[in-house]
Formats: C-alpha cells, sequence, structure tokens
C-alpha cells in the first residue's frame, strides 16, 4: 500500500481547517477564513505563506502565472472558498491550478458549507 503523500503535513493541514471551521462556521467572509487559516497553520508550525506568485509554463516559455491562496511549506498548495456551495467551475480550476503547477498536492476548502467544512484533497499524479 502506497504511503499517504506529505502525511505529516496533510494531518495538520486538515486539523487547521476544522479549527478555523469550528470557531467561525460559515459565517465570515474568505479574506477573515483567509487570514485565521494563516495563524493556525502557523501555529501547528508550518510555513505557510499567503498569495505568492508561481509562473506556469508552456514549451519552456513563461505563459501566465497563478497565485494560490496559502502555500505550505514549499510542497503544498490551498484555494479557499466561502460559499455555500463549490461549483464545478471552481473544482476544475483548481484542478488546472495545479496541474500546471510544480505541486503535487493539493486542498480546495471550502468555509461557507452551511453544514460543515468540505475539503477536496488532490494529487497531481504527473507529478509524483
Amino acid at each position: 500500500m502506497a504511503e499517504l503523500l506529505y502525511k505529516q503535513e496533510s494531518y495538520l493541514v486538515q486539523g487547521a481547517f476544522y479549527e478555523v471551521y469550528k470557531k467561525f462556521r460559515n459565517t465570515q467572509k474568505e479574506e477573515v477564513c483567509h487570514n485565521a487559516l494563516i495563524r493556525e497553520l502557523q501555529d501547528k508550525g508550518l510555513q505557510a505563506i499567503k498569495n505568492k506568485r508561481i509562473n506556469i509554463f508552456y514549451k519552456d516559455e513563461k505563459v501566465g502565472v497563478y497565485v494560490p491562496d496559502i502555500i505550505i511549506n514549499g510542497l503544498i498548495i490551498i484555494e479557499i472558498k466561502c460559499k455555500a456551495f463549490l461549483t464545478k467551475e471552481d473544482i476544475k480550476q483548481f484542478w488546472y491550478y495545479l496541474k500546471c503547477s510544480d505541486f503535487q498536492l493539493g486542498y480546495l476548502v471550502n468555509f461557507g458549507k452551511p453544514n460543515g467544512v468540505e475539503i477536496i484533497r488532490r494529487i497531481n499524479i504527473k507529478k509524483v
């Protein structure tokens, strides 16, 4: 059986999602959840960088820039939403961001659902 990719970091990241949701439920705007999550991740000993620009290349030429909400320890990207539900477009956009980056693991987290935090964990298999 394969080992979970970034097991320790994933455990801490997911715990941070639940801590922020327990505090605010689905009552806050994205910016509030974003800032609270940064603080929680740092309190857990993770390096959490906000809005770092990532260059996207096509045939060795820079063709764009992606700015994920948070990067954890230079390994994991996190995208944050605060919506009643995620759309197919939200999920598709997140997947393309991960796929076009050099990152292997990403989380799309939605703090806006009324009945609990929604977490989507994706692995970019081509990068593994």
